[in-house]
Order: structure tokens, then sequence, then C-alpha cells
């Protein structure tokens, strides 16, 4: 399972360029300015890498990278959740417009910058020829320890945000604490005096309703009087005058049939007189006037427009203004409920706790473990007696970490104290020291691909001998790509590729070509720094390929 084939068109000086690589170790080497990296480059391009106009070669509109990997479960089981199609390889293509504009695709689909990057971790893990410089920042520091010890911060993170959350809760409620009071202060005493008028909706037209009634009683009862005498207690009445044209026409029915329709109007209209004349005499009769009930909703009304206008609202808004001021009470005592917040924040803080301590106990033992082996693998390196310590410093207050601070310690030599790396360590030695835990830590990945770009800078000797073959070691198991200037890590490697540069039609273009035999020995005798038709040179070249 590796890196199977890359194809590149009009990416920096490289017009076209399709190159297949092989399982094992695989060198490229060229001249300085050959542009050895360009492969490197363009394979981060590919794999979601910040992309730039200015990589798109001289003369070309567009750039396009792609790259074909075995695929492996990992990648699989990515290409399910994002919902892309699965193949038996992994293609992903790029490309990148003289504008800025950039297109993405993972196996024919497109797909986003941002999905090449997730997919990228479960294909290549890259070590740049800056490798070292993070020996001496206490992140990067800290995440290699938690690489080798297998430890994954997800979790204590999300419970770091959690408690942050509930904390700053806590802390805005004790804030505000004296400011809530004083508002609940002014609701309890509007709901108090809401709660003696005790405003129901509807109630303000009821009572307009029933005072209007009362207050013009009187008038009421006498005009129910008047119209139930005029209907039959008067003379002539309504009812008299039906009752005599009743009398004339019914005698002469059995005459006329005609006269049936008027007659029977004629009969109801009396019923219907003597049923209204019913009704007013009772409504006379029990109409209230009861003053003192006058004078309570008298009062009531007062009492309803006093407060509508203190409020400033018209007086049927009075209910909802009642239960309004109750929810808000409600919603400041449960804000201003510390003892809520604090027992909040306090189980939040425990899981925290309890996580970060799972943490710390992963990186106490995993600690002293790759103490050994990265001063295991010095030794190799050109620094016997060398020694290197992994130091855990615990903070007086943790962080989403955890409660770790990590350093690396380093000493050169036997007999000296180990010290920071980046106060005692020069620059060739920091390469030693981070091409060690490169080489460790990637044991430890699921990354098929290993490629790591010039991290040999800084040494050379029988040291470089040592770099090639820990990189051709580590090629026994996955795929390594490493880009060099040593002709001993160049001699250790399975394959070899030459990065050339060359001017055609006043342009300069850069091509890669896989190389053995006669020509390999060739570069192999150029990078020693002599003449490659010089015997000794070559001869050396032959000797390290042993052949």
């Amino acid at each position: 399972m590796s890196l199977q084939r890359i194809a590149l068109r009009d990416f920096v000086i490289v017009k076209t360029l399709d190159l297949e690589l092989g399982l094992g170790f695989t060198v490229l080497t060229g001249e300085t300015g050959a542009g050895k990296s360009i492969l490197i480059d363009a394979l981060q391009l590919a794999l979601g890498a910040r992309a730039q106009s200015g990589v798109v070669r001289e003369g070309a509109t567009r750039c396009e990278i792609a790259a074909e990997f075995d695929n492996t479960p990992a990648a699989s089981a990515w290409l399910d959740d994002e919902g892309f199609a699965r193949e038996d390889s992994v293609l992903v293509r790029r490309t990148l417009d003289t504008e800025g504009r950039s297109k993405a695709w993972i196996n024919g689909s497109v797909a986003t910058v941002g999905q090449l990057k997730s997919l990228a971790n479960a294909l290549v893990d890259i070590h740049g020829q800056h490798a070292w410089q993070s020996l001496t920042r206490a992140d990067a520091v800290r995440d290699l320890l938690d690489a080798y010890a297998g430890v994954n911060t997800q979790e204590a993170r999300r419970r770091w945000g959690a408690w942050r959350e509930h904390r700053q809760a806590l802390d805005q409620a004790t804030a505000s604490q004296a400011q809530s009071q004083q508002e609940m202060e002014r609701l309890s005493w509007l709901i108090a005096e809401l709660d003696k008028l005790s405003p129901h909706a509807n109630e303000w037209a009821e009572l307009n309703t029933q005072h209007g009634r009362l207050a013009n009683a009187q008038g009421l009862i006498d005009a129910a009087e008047q119209a139930a005498a005029a209907l039959d207690d008067e003379s002539p009445s309504a009812a008299e005058l039906i009752q005599r044209a009743l009398h004339h026409i019914e005698g002469q029915a059995h005459i006329e049939p005609r006269f049936a329709a008027p007659i029977e109007a004629l009969q109801s209209a009396l019923a219907q007189v003597q049923d209204a004349r019913h009704t007013l005499h009772q409504l006379g009769r029990h109409m209230d006037t009861d003053p003192a009930t006058l004078k309570a909703l008298d009062d009531r009304l007062s009492l309803w427009m006093s407060l509508a206008k203190r409020h400033r609202k018209a007086p049927e808004d009075l209910p909802a203004i009642h239960a309004d001021c109750k929810t808000q009470l409600a919603q400041l005592e449960s804000f201003t409920d510390l003892e809520g917040l604090q027992n909040a924040e306090r189980s939040a803080w425990n899981g925290f706790t309890q996580s970060i301590d799972a943490l710390s106990q992963l990186r106490s033992a995993a600690a002293p473990r790759l103490s050994r082996a990265v001063t295991e693998t010095m030794q190799t390196l050109g620094m016997a007696g060398g020694c290197f310590e992994v130091a855990i410093h615990r903070l007086d207050t943790p962080q989403a970490h955890g409660w770790e601070q990590v350093e690396f310690l380093v000493a050169g030599h036997a007999g000296v104290t180990p010290r920071p790396v980046g106060k005692v360590a020069s620059g060739g030695e920091l390469s030693r020291i981070a091409l060690a835990l490169s080489v460790i830590t990637s044991q430890l990945g699921q990354a098929p691909t290993l490629i790591f770009d010039e991290v040999d800078s800084g040494i050379g000797g029988t040291v470089a001998n040592t770099v090639g073959q820990l990189l051709h070691q580590l090629g026994q198991d996955r795929q390594v790509l490493a880009v060099t200037h040593l002709a001993q890590v160049a001699a250790s490697a399975d394959h070899h590729c030459l990065v050339s540069k060359h001017a055609t039609q006043g342009q300069t273009l850069s091509e890669v070509v896989s190389i053995e035999g006669t020509q390999r020995v060739q570069e192999i005798a150029r990078m020693l720094g002599g003449s490659d038709q010089s015997q000794a040179s070559l001869a050396h070249a032959r000797e390290l390929l042993g052949t």
C-alpha cells in the first residue's frame, strides 16, 4: 500500500511529468536549484496545502496535480463516511489557475480542500526539512510525546470547553448579581401592585358593560315600563288594536278564505306583543340599581385606569403586563441561582480533571520510553555518550491539553547535564535529533507512505550512512520517499529518481526520471563532490552501492 503515481502539468518549472513510484525506500536527488522538492510541494498541494497562483508555470493558465494511492482500510472508512466512491485506489486531483481559483476531486467527485487535508492523514506522513524547529516549540513537543504515547486530547478539550462555558455563566451571574437583585425587587413590587387588581383577560370590557348598565339603570327601567304600557296597558294599546282588527275579519273568514292569512299574521303579532310586554315588565322589576355595586365598579375601573396610566399602556394591556413581569422574575431567579451554577461548574471541572488525569498517566509512562529510544538512536548518529530526556512539568493551572508542559532536554556527550535543546544543541545536532524522533514516531503512524524532505541537512560522514540505513529499514515495512543531498543516503535507497533542470526555447524546465545502473553510479559520484568522469569518485560510488 503506497503512493503509486504522481502526475504534474504546468507546475512551477515542470511542464509535464508522470512518475510511477515503487515500494521500499526511494530517493530524489539532483543539483542545487534543480527542484528536488517540487514533487513534495506538489503532493502537499494535492493533499490540501494552501495554494498560491505563483505555482502555475509561466506562460500557462493553470496547473494540475494528480496523485494515485493504494487504498487502505483507514482511507476506505473515510471515503464511506464522506460519501465518495470506494475503489481499489484513491485518486486525488487538484487544479489551480493564475487567478488563484482552486478545484479538487477525490475519485472523480468534487471535493473541498478541507476534505483533502482530512484524507491526507490516512495516506501520507510528511517530515519537512525544518522539522528540527519544532523541538523548541512547547505545543509541538507535547504533540510529539502524545503521538508516541497514543494520547488523544479531543475528549479533554471538549470537557475543557464545557467547563469554560459553565465558568463563564457563573462569573456573569456573580458579576450581575447586584443589578439582577435590583431588577428582581422592581419586578416583585410591580407584581405585588398588579396582584391587588389581579386583572383578567377581557375583564376591562366586561366592567365597562356592567358599569354602563348600572349607571343608566333608572332610565332603562322607565323605558321598559313605558314600552310595556304602550303594548298592553294604555287605551288604545297595541294589543287592543290588534284584537279589534281580528274581531272585524274573523267573523267574515267563512265567506272569504283569503282572510285566513291576515288572521294568522295578526294572531302571531298579538302573541309576540304579549311576550314582549311580559319581558319588559320583568326587566323593569329586576333591573339592579344598587349604589354599592355601582361604587364598587367605579373603584375597580379607577384602579385599572390608574395602573394603566402609570405603565403608559391601555387598560386592556394590564393582564399581559402582569404575566410578563412574572415570567421575567422567574427567569432572573433561575439565572441568579448561584448554587445551581456553582454545582454545574464544579461537576464540569471534575469531569475535565478526570479526563486530563488519565492523559497525565499516559504521558508519564511514555516519557522515559521515548527518552531511551531517542538516546539509543543518538548513539548511531554521531552523538555517542549523549542522552535525550523528555521532561514533564506540572502546571499550576491546567490547560485544555492537560496538566503538563513538556520539554526536550539533551546532552551532546557524556558527563553533561541535559539542558533544553534550543539552548545547547547545534543546528546539526538538532537535525539529527529531529530525524531520530521522526523515525521513532513514524513507526507508530498508520499512513502507508512516509516522506522526508531533506531532514538529513547538517550531517555527513558515517552519520549519513546510519541515516541511510535507518530510512532503508523503515522502507521494509512502509513506502519511504526522501529528498536528500547525501550520497550515503541515496546509495541506501531501493529506487533512485534524478531531478534535473534544462533550458528549452528560452524556458527553464525541470524533469524527474528514474535512474539505475551506470546513471545511478554517475549521480552518486556527483553527490560525492567529484566529476562523474573521475575514476576515484566512480569507484567510491560503486562501493557505496555495493556493485
